[in-house]
């Protein structure tokens, strides 16, 4: 059973990060995401064997950006399988996620899924794959959180799509080197409605619980549709890419493979136990969450749920 001390403990984690809340920046450079009030917390940590807790705001929505990336991804994945990685490599970049400087120097090549270049990669193999791959992973999305809320804000994507520039030159960037199949323009537009999917911490801990599995078999009892090297893949690359330039410095304080997203989202993965997602909109100059960073890293350091260390006690039903 669930350890009884694990919802007080997420409790105490967001009563411990509340003087955060205050701090930190919102990304104004997607406009609507700078109108966000900073000042709301949620936390879940969902398990295996289906035990849910939750604390704060868990279940209000947000914009879950970059953590689209990760979900994308698993889809790609799921559809493509390993021929995948001929497209897309495994390597941090080094630069920051929207770099253009080093997209060219080697070619158009995409260092890994979570720099910008990656995860336009990726949209093109979805553009290829589905009449309306923006679609298909929302429905994915509403499947795996068991929840049809889950949606894409329509004022999100269009704030975004009408400011991504960067991205746009990423794009036409990869374009030119023979890397993205489709059109620069239909890419874009799906990248942007991915981005603006909405969804609560809740949701997300969930629809990330298959990355946790470490058998044959998914959450709910089904065969898994990620193979066992596949999600090993999935959450190295979360381990040494997944939350922009820090990677290094949450995978040294927290030790667990995570995803995080501008929206203030931050998901780990304990394996072989559950997952964990945190929220709140104030960002570091990283650009991940600060109070979300901080609860996790916290919850890693109170129940020894990480690859730094071992936890003797009980957290899903064996």
């Amino acid at each position: 059973m669930l350890a009884a001390e694990v919802p007080g403990l997420l409790n105490r984690i967001a009563n411990q990060v509340r003087p955060l809340l205050s701090q930190g920046r919102l990304p104004k450079y997607i406009p609507q995401l700078g109108r966000v009030n900073k000042l709301q917390f949620g936390m879940a940590f969902v398990t295996l064997d289906g035990q849910e807790v939750l604390a704060g705001d868990a279940e209000t929505p947000f914009s879950i950006q970059s953590i689209s990336k990760l979900f994308a991804l698993m889809l790609a994945l799921e559809r493509v399988g390993d021929d995948l990685w001929s497209r897309v490599g495994k390597e941090p970049s080094g630069m920051p996620f929207n770099e253009l400087v080093q997209v060219d120097q080697e070619a158009g090549a995409a260092r890994n899924p979570f720099i910008n270049a990656g995860a336009l990669v990726i949209t093109d193999v979805l553009c290829s794959t589905f009449a309306q791959p923006e679609l298909a992973l929302l429905q994915t999305l509403r499947q795996s959180a068991g929840d049809e809320r889950v949606d894409i804000d329509q004022a999100v994507m269009w704030s975004e799509r009408d400011t991504c520039h960067r991205n746009a030159a990423i794009a036409h960037l990869l374009k030119s080197y023979g890397r993205i199949k489709n059109s620069v323009h239909t890419v874009l537009d799906t990248y942007c409605r991915q981005c603006a999917l909405t969804m609560s911490s809740l949701q997300i801990a969930r629809s990330a619980l298959p990355l946790a599995t470490i058998e044959g078999l998914s959450p709910d009892g089904a065969c898994a549709k990620l193979s066992a090297a596949q999600r090993h893949s999935v959450t190295a690359l979360m381990l040494t890419c997944g939350t922009y330039n820090a990677a290094g410095d949450f995978a040294a304080r927290i030790g667990l493979p995570m995803k995080s997203g501008v929206g203030g989202g931050i998901v780990a993965v304990i394996p072989g136990i559950g997952c964990v997602c945190a929220w709140s909109p104030g960002l570091d100059d990283t650009g991940n969450s600060l109070a979300a960073g901080r609860a996790i890293e916290l919850f890693a350091e109170h129940t020894g749920l990480s690859v730094l260390g071992s936890s003797t006690k009980t957290y899903s039903a064996q």
